[in-house]
């Protein structure tokens, strides 16, 4: 996970050195001057409404570091839909995820230096006892060496930072004699056998006991490393040797940031996603700024902030004159190739580069900053949460959203450099959302399809390192934090190290590595502080200019002005705007008017032609809205062409006591029964049926009758056992695997097939859950008896009357919104080549079997659900009225037979080739994600 986070003001990027002194002199300037011009572009916050956003914040944090600690400790972190702490070994694996977990209590040391920023001074000095007791940092455990230098040794640094400083306060901390630095060094020295390559790039992996190579460590055998993995050390093994005197840290942090320096691509200036650590070469030639390189770039221009070295400044400026100039299409972030960085490696981006924003901020870049915001925040519109990766018309291409605190990051330095109160009201909106749909009994659960609403039964330690840190002093006014938090800076988890490190124990040789290989363009700086005359141009409304194209272009309303111009310019003979159904992507009449639309044509190598459009290349506004038009008229027509033929993931939605509708699991659908999508969601108590495998008359009607029957998967077909319950009465029904252990969070989707015989007899909703899903019902009827649960096609809003009977709601609890559907701004569409008809087909045949005498399933692959959501689009006709429309794009899925009993739910079951061919690159990155923290 790279999250990157700016602690200093945003104009910190002056062409020569600066001490910190001068470096924060400089960013106070620039935010007061920032401020002063600012404030008067929109309707300011009053205190009061800030405070009780504040305080809502506090007991949000409450919430889930309460359950941490009751449910959890000393495990690493809580898992709150089962009430329970994640144990490494005792959970089902998730790869790579869980190479952050090292049995240390990675959740309270990845809080300590926020409960100081939250004022909970008290609860700080528990924690910082109960680390010293308790914690151990030689276990027999293989991490990721990234995320334990992040998280734990991040941790440790921040909260020692800020014991000292309540120290020297005199009040807090007196018997504190450095503790926390040493279990920090103790720590650094562990992660140094990590180092000893011959490029001087860490292993991405290490045995906390052991170390590395040794054949107890059960690692030492990895060849690549993400960039960001081996660039992402500077900042805490800087700090580290600053604070101990030591110097080898910061000296093997230098090394590993030089190499890949040294091994950028020459004519591109761009750096890739993975490479080998031994022999330096690029295993993936794709570069962006989101998983896998993000916070790369984040720690060169931070460290130059901390440290004061000219030759960190200059490479950063080298790296952003390259982003902006290939893979910035604002208000897009588009990775490229490095070699051919006029090619677009992909058309979707990853939730990681919301960082982006800020750290652009830092740099004092604003307006970019501002136009890419504001797109994700349309996009957070839409779905409610930012999707793990999402299409540049804002479709999901991965549904999971894990509480990333990026975007809320972003937020809280563009307020911080504008003043603007529109991001005030932006994170007012983040507190409703998190409140509304992930807030759970135990704490905040991840979502695992933002268009169902379903639950993960995870919650990150970064959810409380930084999400409630940067929410908190969004509405925070400076006497509401009780120390200057412009004495620090935030490293990529959002811990907090004192700037006068930059002045302490300077013992590093520092070879200026960079002149030597580039000349810098003096246009590095034009976004130089103090010089606000560039940064705000004398116009109060400068903020909001910049987010209103991109405001219009997804606005629930017709933007009928606009219409009317293009009324009377079609009366004065002008040309009406070219129509999806008469295009010619050979025709250059055509090309040339998609051009003035700002839309641009891409042919692919597969044979297909991709439409992009940016709103804001067109040639006019009304150019703009016709490019709109066109764009969704062609998704129309595309959708035709596809035919929706499976079904999307299903919720189940926990409603009665004490749950409330705020457990929601994901389901699997039924090619038979009641379609939810198209009829009313169904409501009802659950009961198990007896037999429990449904696959006969049962002998307990009279239990079911009215009711959602439980039936155990196995011994018949699917079909078959919806018919039995139907006819004892049951409303609904709800099969659970019998794979004990299965889970959707390591298993594909299910689909529940028929049995090959006409099966519209069955009236009623089947839906399936995993073993680990299906055990919560179970749990609960045991705990509660009786259990009421809403079967529909995504989760509904809660109920906040029965919730206020078992709790207080706060205000964002008791509103019913609806999440705005909303069009984009950049829309992209794939046609097929009008020379190759028969490459029309994007997904392969799903395999077909023959009934047999057990269930039939259909399963579809992680990729395909998160990458076809059923999206609504508006588009505007040119009478003036607003039309919606359906982009339902095909899921495809494979067909398995439920006999087999081998059947490997820890496993992918779907074989690549008969997806995608450029799929492969896709699960790469996928993988790389979750090396990044997904």
């Amino acid at each position: 996970m790279s999250e990157a986070g700016g602690g200093r003001g945003f104009g910190s990027s002056v062409p020569q050195r600066a001490p910190w002194s001068l470096v924060a002199a400089t960013a106070a300037l620039c935010l007061v001057s920032a401020t002063s011009v600012w404030t008067a572009g929109a309707s300011p916050m009053s205190r009061e409404e800030k405070q009780k956003l504040g305080n809502q914040v506090l007991e949000m944090f409450d919430h889930a570091y309460g359950n941490y600690m009751e449910h959890a400790y000393p495990a690493d972190e809580l898992m709150p839909l089962t009430c329970r702490g994640r144990v490494r070994g005792q959970e089902p694996s998730r790869g790579d995820v869980d190479d952050a977990l090292g049995k240390f209590s990675l959740t309270l040391i990845d809080s300590l230096d926020t409960l100081v920023v939250l004022n909970k001074t008290k609860e700080f000095e528990d924690a910082v006892r109960k680390v010293l007791r308790d914690v151990n940092l030689d276990n027999d455990v293989v991490v990721s060496v990234f995320e334990t230098n992040i998280r734990v040794l991040g941790g440790l640094l921040g909260g020692h930072s800020l014991a000292i400083m309540l120290k020297e306060k005199g009040e807090y901390m007196q018997w504190y004699n450095d503790e926390l630095l040493q279990m920090a060094k103790q720590l650094g020295y562990k992660l140094l056998p990590a180092f000893n390559t011959t490029s001087g790039l860490p292993y991405p992996r290490i045995n906390l006991k052991f170390g590395i190579r040794k054949p107890e460590a059960r690692t030492g055998t990895e060849t690549d490393t993400c960039t960001a993995c081996a660039g992402t050390l500077i900042l805490e093994f800087a700090a580290l040797s600053r604070f101990t005197g030591a110097t080898i840290f910061e000296e093997y942090a230098r090394k590993a940031l030089d190499f890949l320096w040294e091994k950028r691509q020459r004519s591109s200036n761009l750096v890739g996603v993975t490479i080998n650590i031994h022999t330096g070469d690029w295993v993936r030639k794709d570069s962006g700024v989101g998983a896998g390189i993000d916070s790369y770039y984040e720690y060169l221009l931070k460290a130059y902030v901390l440290l004061g070295d000219d030759s960190f400044l200059e490479r950063f400026n080298t790296h952003y004159d390259a982003i902006m100039r290939y893979i910035s299409q604002p208000p897009l972030l588009l990775d490229v190739h490095i070699h051919k960085p006029m090619l677009n490696a992909r058309t979707w981006m990853d939730a990681l580069l919301a960082f982006f924003p800020g750290l652009q901020v830092l740099k004092g870049d604003i307006r970019p900053a501002i136009e890419t915001h504001e797109m994700l925040y349309q996009v957070i519109k839409k779905h409610n949460f930012l999707p793990e990766a999402f299409t540049t018309d804002f479709r999901v291409h991965w549904a999971q959203h894990p509480l990333r605190p990026e975007f809320a990051e972003s937020t809280y330095f563009l307020y911080k450099a504008t003043g603007d109160p529109y991001y005030l009201e932006v994170g007012k909106t983040l507190i409703e959302n998190l409140n509304k749909y992930a807030r759970v009994p135990c704490g905040f659960a991840a979502m695992k399809d933002v268009r169902t609403g379903s639950h993960e039964d995870r919650m990150d330690s970064f959810f409380l390192a930084e999400m409630f840190k940067y929410l908190y002093l969004l509405f925070a006014d400076k006497e509401d934090v009780i120390f200057d938090i412009e004495d620090y800076i935030f490293t990529t988890e959002a811990h907090l190290l004192p700037l006068w490190l930059s002045t302490t124990n300077q013992r590093i040789s520092k070879k200026n590595t960079t002149s030597e290989y580039t000349e810098l363009d003096d246009s590095n700086f034009d976004w130089t502080c103090p010089n606000t005359q560039i940064l705000f141009p004398n116009d109060p409304l400068y903020a909001q200019s910049i987010r209103e194209p991109l405001k219009n272009v997804v606005d629930k309303s017709c933007p009928r002005g606009i219409i009317r111009v293009r009324e009377e310019s079609f009366r004065s003979g002008a040309k009406p705007p070219l129509r999806a159904r008469d295009f010619m992507a050979t025709n250059p009449e055509h090309l040339e008017i998609l051009k003035k639309m700002g839309v641009s044509l891409i042919h692919l190598k597969d044979g297909r032609v991709q439409l992009v459009q940016h709103a804001i290349q067109a040639a006019s506004s009304i150019d703009a809205e016709d490019g709109l038009r066109f764009m969704q008229e062609m998704i129309e027509l595309s959708s035709q062409q596809q035919k929706e033929q499976q079904l999307p993931p299903r919720a189940v939605q926990i409603v009665s006591h004490p749950f409330f509708g705020r457990v929601v699991l994901t389901a699997g659908p039924a090619q038979f029964g009641l379609d939810l999508s198209k009829h009313k969601e169904t409501r009802g108590f659950v009961a198990s049926s007896k037999p429990y495998n449904g696959c006969s008359e049962l002998t307990n009607p009279e239990a079911v009758t009215g009711k959602i029957a439980l039936i155990q998967r196995g011994q018949c077909m699917f079909a078959e056992k919806a018919r039995n319950i139907q006819n004892a009465g049951a409303i609904g029904g709800i099969v659970i695997d019998d794979n004990e252990g299965s889970s959707s969070d390591t298993a594909p989707l299910f689909q529940m097939a028929g049995d090959g015989k006409d099966t519209d007899d069955i009236t009623i909703p089947m839906l399936f859950l995993f073993s680990k899903e299906g055990s919560i019902i179970l749990d609960a009827i045991r705990e509660y008896e009786e259990v009421e649960v809403l079967l529909s096609d995504k989760a509904k809003d809660r109920d906040p009357e029965m919730e206020n009977e078992e709790q207080p709601s706060s205000e964002n609890d008791s509103q019913n919104q609806s999440a705005e559907q909303i069009a984009s701004s950049s829309q992209e569409v794939d046609l097929v080549d009008q020379e190759s008809p028969e490459e029309s087909s994007l997904n392969s045949h799903p395999e077909s079997l023959s009934p047999a005498d057990t269930d039939n399933a259909a399963s579809i692959s992680p990729s395909e659900q998160n990458s076809n959501p059923t999206e609504n689009h508006e588009t505007t006709s040119l009478d003036g009225e607003c039309t919606d429309l359906d982009n339902q794009l095909q899921e495809q899925s494979e067909t398995e037979e439920d006999s087999n009993p081998n059947v490997s739910w820890g496993k992918k079951v779907q074989p690549i080739d008969s997806i995608l061919a450029d799929w492969n690159e896709d699960i790469e990155a996928f993988e790389m994600m979750e090396k990044d923290e997904l």
